[in-house]
């Protein structure tokens, strides 16, 4: 196959991936408030396949230049659960799970066409694209998991709290925003997330050799 054919495949598996991973990534969060009986996300129009309704400016520009970034956080209205307390904690984990099983069956489809093997381009595509799926969900999982915002970890943390600090928390988000972008450019974020997404990734690889 010719070199430049080759990067114009892997670019474009990388992209889809990538934008796959993180639209189904919000739309968890969008179906999960959902069914606790928030249908803000709906409304929005935010239930939608459609990358350009989740991209953001900062979490997209952060993760082009520094390989980590984050989508426009779904609108819910805590309010509106069935159970609040619940609802906060199912929403806050639903895309961190969501990732999770995605990379899980991307593995497993990733062994069958290892056992497959190939070298059409449509195989080729297909094999970069289910790598790719594999490798952001993982990072994208342990990422999101970072108890800082607009971050799901922090929403998890919210969750056990008490309304009182969750407000005073909330008032002051764009201070932590600030916080996070300076740990992501100084490198801080890639060794945490590095470290954990391996234990992950090793979990794969020993289910990749067990299929």
């Amino acid at each position: 196959m010719n070199i430049n054919n080759f990067e114009i495949i892997d670019k474009i598996a990388m992209v889809i991936a990538l934008l796959f991973s993180l639209v189904m990534h919000e739309n968890a969060h969008g179906v999960a408030a959902y069914f606790m009986g928030d249908n803000t996300a709906k409304n929005a129009g935010r239930l939608t396949l459609n990358p350009l309704k989740h991209l953001s400016l900062y979490g997209t520009i952060s993760l082009l230049i520094f390989k980590f970034g984050w989508a426009k956080p779904v609108p819910v209205n805590p309010y509106n659960y069935k159970n609040k307390r619940a609802g906060n904690l199912l929403v806050s984990i639903a895309g961190i799970c969501i990732n999770l099983v995605l990379a899980l069956i991307s593995t497993l489809i990733f062994g069958i066409l290892i056992k497959i093997e190939g070298d059409s381009l449509l195989y080729i595509f297909v094999y970069r694209l289910v790598n790719y799926l594999i490798i952001y969900n993982v990072f994208l999982a342990v990422f999101n998991l970072i108890p800082i915002p607009p971050l799901d970890g922090s929403k998890v943390v919210y969750s056990f709290l008490p309304e009182k600090t969750v407000y005073k928390l909330s008032r002051n988000e764009q201070y932590f925003n600030i916080v996070l972008i300076v740990l992501i450019v100084t490198g801080i974020v890639s060794k945490v997330v590095n470290f954990f997404a391996g234990y992950i990734i090793e979990f794969l690889d020993l289910i990749l050799k067990v299929i």
